[in-house]
């Protein structure tokens, strides 16, 4: 394999696999709170429940949440185009 190539197939690779992850598995492990769904507060270590994933320990994926915009603007503009037309197909 040439260098170019494999310059070029990496990034590919790379985005493919993650495009496939967020589509299989569209939730990640919480970042905020290592996926234990608690957090201590800095002020006398009191437990209390995760604020970004409100104690579900998961997180949706950059990746989904592109294609969840995407998906939803272009249902969006084709429900818009059938109101337009009159509810023709």
């Amino acid at each position: 394999m040439t260098p170019e190539l494999i310059v070029t197939a990496t990034p590919i690779a790379a985005t493919l696999i993650y495009v496939s992850l967020c589509w299989i598995r569209p939730f990640g492990r919480c970042h905020a709170c290592k996926g234990t769904g608690i957090r201590r507060t800095i002020l006398l270590r009191k437990v209390t429940t995760c604020r970004r994933c409100k104690g579900s320990r998961l997180r949706l994926r950059v990746g989904r949440r592109v294609y969840n915009a995407f998906h939803n603007a272009n249902t969006e503009a084709a429900r818009t185009a059938r109101a337009k037309n009159g509810g023709a197909s």
